[in-house]
């Protein structure tokens, strides 16, 4: 049966809804020509491959001169989970403080008519707030992040009791293609990389509410092997800078039942390692050290080496399993899409290859 929505929390009428549709289709379009679709001259775009770039840059950031601390502070040491979402289209961001009180009625209206159940004993008289996050934009063309929370007093409190914050996410851009950016309708803003930490059932509401407002989809946002091992390569190459601590992998083996492993690497023998994979990827090119990119070989070579020396120890072959989790002083990844960013001098490193995921994950 279909919803019956209050009026209060609708965003667009029926004709803006038809409006989207058409819009919406020409999303698909620019979409389809700048990630696969061929042109008229029978030639592809250079992105129809739809694959992770395979050489890219590892350095330090001082994002605190950027970003405000108090921002900063929310997004660092604390466990996100992934999501996609494609561009929303005409999104403001003049209109953040209105969004703020279409998302709360939104909230209100639907524990009102009993969809919000399992988080109703959170949702007493709930405060949205929608703010911009400077700094985390890496590149001119990347929209700003947008930070969301939700504050709630729990039932029963006192009148002078502060709120809490009970749900909180983001929607990021950082050094997102600037072909795909450039090709997309101006009514459009892409910031496909969506962070949320809270209940489930709440998570599911704002999704629903954005897809609604904005004509956009969401999607799991699974970090796959490859990425995982560009972090591996990404995060060693900034023990110098950045005491690592450790390298954590975690790997399954395809065996019944599964067996997985946690494979755990001292910092300095990390780094000595992948110093002997870059001396020898400089000696047979002509690269420069100091342009500091790093190319797909060198992690591979990297990864080969670690799974080396792990057999001739153990005797237990990792190519033939699954690395689903990489995790060191400087944050941690899972396959499943949890992410914790610890050091923030590292996050611009850490989120350019997830925005990279996350445009590569849309459908088309």
């Amino acid at each position: 049966m279909e919803r019956i929505r209050n009026s209060a929390v609708r965003s667009l009428s029926n004709s803006a809804v038809a409006q989207r549709s058409c819009r919406s289709k020409t999303y698909r379009q620019s979409y389809r020509s700048c990630l696969g679709g061929a042109s008229r001259l029978g030639h592809s775009s250079p992105l129809t491959a739809r694959r992770l770039n395979t050489s890219r840059r590892a350095f330090l950031h001082n994002i605190t001169e950027k970003v405000n601390p108090e921002h900063l502070a929310l997004l660092v040491k604390t466990e996100w989970q992934l999501s996609y979402v494609t561009p929303l289209y005409h999104f403001r961001y003049t209109q953040l403080k209105s969004y703020s009180r279409h998302l709360s009625a939104f909230i209100a209206a639907e524990k009102q008519q009993g969809f919000a159940v399992e988080v109703e004993g959170q949702l007493n008289s709930c405060k949205v707030s929608l703010f911009v996050v400077n700094g985390i934009a890496g590149t001119d063309n990347d929209p700003e992040t947008v930070l969301i929370q939700i504050h709630s007093k729990p039932p029963f409190s006192r009148k002078d009791e502060p709120q809490k914050l009970i749900w909180s996410g983001w929607l990021a851009c950082t050094n997102g293609n600037a072909e795909y950016l450039n090709s997309l309708p101006k009514d459009f803003t892409c910031l496909p990389l969506f962070g949320s930490r809270g209940a489930e059932n709440l998570t599911s509401l704002i999704k629903y509410w954005f897809q609604q407002t904005f004509d956009c989809c969401f999607g799991p946002l699974e970090i796959s092997q490859t990425s995982l091992q560009w972090l591996v390569a990404l995060w060693t190459n900034c023990h110098t800078e950045s005491h690592i601590q450790h390298l954590k992998m975690v790997w399954t083996l395809p065996v019944v039942p599964p067996l997985e492993i946690t494979y755990i690497v001292n910092p300095q023998d990390a780094w000595e390692l992948w110093c002997s994979v870059r001396n020898a990827s400089l000696e047979r090119s002509d690269r420069d050290e100091e342009t500091g990119n790093i190319d797909i070989e060198e992690v591979m070579r990297l990864m080969q080496s670690l799974k080396s020396h792990f057999y001739r120890h153990f005797r237990l072959d990792l190519s033939a399993g699954t690395l689903s989790q990489v995790s060191t002083a400087l944050g941690s990844v899972r396959f499943s899409g949890k992410i914790k960013i610890i050091n923030s001098s590292y996050m611009i490193t850490t989120l350019t290859l997830l925005t990279e995921c996350a445009l590569l994950k849309m459908p088309m």
